[in-house]
C-alpha cells in the first residue's frame, strides 16, 4: 500500500479522472518548454567565451550567474502566490516565456558584462516567475494518477531542448559570430511564448470557479510533512553544485588538453541525454511506487557519484558512466520533487508550496556552487566534492526518515 498521504481536493482536482495525461495542455507546455530552452540554452553555452571576448574576467561570469540565480529564487517565490491564482497563471506563465526569450537575444546588443548582467538577471527573474504557474498549470490538467508520469514527459522534453540548444551553438559558431548566436536564440524564446498562449488553456474547473479560495497563511502552505520535505531538499541542494562544474573536473581528470576539453565538453552531453531519456520512465516509476523514497535512493545515488569525482578515474569509459549517473539523478530530482510535493500539499495553496519548493532550490544551487568554488579553489578539488557527496548524504538520510 502506498503511504503517501493525499491533499485536500478542489473541484479542479476531483473532475480530472477521464481527462488523458497527454492532452493539449501539457503538450502545449512541452513545446513551449522545449523552445525556451533550446534558445535560453544557446545562448549558455557560448555565454562564457563572449564574456572573455569583450574583456571581462571569469569573476564577472560569477556575479552574473549568482545574480541571475538569486533574482529568479525570489521570483519563483513570488510566482507561488500567482499561481494559486485563477485565470492569472496562464498570463504570467507566458509573459514569463516572452521577456526570458526577448532578454537573452538583447545579449547581442551588450558592450560590458554589466549590461549581459542586467540582461540576464532580467530573464531568469522572468523565467523563475513563471515556473510554479507553469507547475501549477500542469498538476490540474493532468489526472491525479498520472501526475509523476506528466512531470517526468515534460521534464524530457524540457531538456531536449537543453540539449539542441548547446549543439546548434556548436554548429554556428563555425559560421555567423557570438551576437548572431545571440540574436538567432530569441527566434525560439518567442515561439516558446507564442506556444503557450496558444496551446494552454486554464483548466475548465477552475475558469468556472474564477477566484480562488481567500490565503489562509503560510502556516497552511506549509504543512509539517512538507516542511520536513523542504528540509531534506534544502540539505541536499547547498551541496548539489552545479553540474557544468563536472566538466571542468573530468577535463582535469584527462589532462586539461584541447583534447580533453572536447571529450569532456562530449561527457556533458551524455549527461544531459541521459537526463532527457530518464525523466519519463521516472515519473511513471514515480506513479507506481512512494515517490519520496525514490527520491531518497536517488539522493544516495548522488553521494555514490560525487565520491567518484572526487576520487578520479582517468579514464573516459568510467567518466561516461559517472555522467550518466548524474544525468539520472538529476531526472529524479526535477520529476520527483515537484511529484512530490504535489501529495503533500492542499491544492489551494499548491502554487504557493511550489513557489516555495522552487525558492529553496535555488538558494541550494546559489550556496553549493559557491562553496563548492571556494574549496576547490582554495583547498583541493577533492575536498569541494567530498563537501558534496556529504550533503547528498544527509539529505538521503533525512528524506528517508520522514518516509
Amino acid at each position: 500500500m502506498d503511504p503517501r498521504p493525499r491533499p485536500v481536493l478542489q473541484e479542479s482536482d476531483q473532475s480530472r479522472g477521464s481527462t488523458p495525461w497527454l492532452n493539449r495542455n501539457l503538450a502545449g507546455m512541452c513545446l513551449a518548454s522545449l523552445l525556451s530552452d533550446l534558445g535560453h540554452e544557446m545562448a549558455t553555452a557560448i555565454l562564457p567565451l563572449f564574456i572573455l571576448s569583450i574583456g571581462a574576467s571569469p569573476a564577472a561570469l560569477g556575479i552574473i550567474e549568482g545574480a541571475s540565480d538569486g533574482a529568479s529564487t525570489f521570483a519563483k517565490v513570488g510566482g507561488g502566490r500567482i499561481a494559486d491564482l485563477a485565470g492569472w497563471r496562464h498570463k504570467v506563465a507566458s509573459l514569463g516565456y516572452l521577456v526570458t526569450g526577448l532578454a537573452t537575444g538583447s545579449f547581442a546588443l551588450a558592450q560590458s558584462w554589466i549590461a549581459l548582467l542586467i540582461a540576464r538577471t532580467a530573464g531568469w527573474m522572468a523565467r523563475g516567475a513563471r515556473s510554479p504557474c507553469h507547475d501549477n498549470l500542469l498538476v490540474e490538467s493532468v489526472p491525479r494518477a498520472k501526475v509523476g508520469t506528466a512531470f517526468g514527459f515534460h521534464r524530457s522534453a524540457d531538456t531536449l531542448g537543453a540539449i539542441l540548444g548547446p549543439l546548434t551553438a556548436m554548429l554556428l559558431m563555425r559560421r555567423v559570430g557570438f551576437r548572431w548566436i545571440f540574436l538567432l536564440s530569441m527566434l525560439p524564446g518567442l515561439l516558446s511564448a507564442v506556444a503557450f498562449w496558444l496551446l494552454v488553456r486554464e483548466p475548465r474547473a477552475r475558469r468556472q470557479g474564477e477566484s480562488a479560495p481567500p490565503f489562509r497563511g503560510w502556516n497552511a502552505a506549509t504543512p509539517a510533512p512538507f516542511r520536513r520535505f523542504l528540509a531534506a531538499v534544502g540539505v541536499f541542494g547547498i551541496g548539489d553544485f552545479a553540474h557544468s562544474m563536472l566538466v571542468l573536473r573530468a577535463a582535469d581528470f584527462m589532462g586539461s588538453t584541447a583534447g580533453a576539453m572536447s571529450a569532456a565538453v562530449a561527457l556533458y552531453v551524455i549527461h544531459n541525454v541521459a537526463h532527457a531519456l530518464l525523466s519519463y520512465p521516472i515519473g511513471i516509476l514515480g506513479d507506481h511506487y512512494p515517490r519520496r523514497r525514490l527520491l531518497a535512493t536517488a539522493y544516495a545515488l548522488d553521494t555514490v557519484a560525487t565520491v567518484g569525482f572526487a576520487l578520479g578515474p582517468r579514464r573516459f569509459a568510467p567518466l561516461v558512466a559517472l555522467f550518466v549517473l548524474e544525468g539520472m539523478v538529476m531526472a529524479a530530482e526535477e520529476t520527483l520533487e515537484s511529484a512530490t510535493a504535489t501529495d503533500l500539499l492542499p491544492a489551494d495553496v499548491r502554487g504557493t508550496g511550489f513557489g516555495i519548493l522552487a525558492g529553496v532550490n535555488g538558494v541550494g544551487d546559489l550556496v553549493s556552487s559557491i562553496v563548492v568554488g571556494l574549496l576547490w579553489t582554495n583547498v583541493s578539488a577533492e575536498a569541494a566534492f567530498l563537501y558534496g557527496s556529504l550533503m547528498s548524504a544527509m539529505g538521503a538520510l533525512l528524506l528517508f526518515g520522514a518516509l
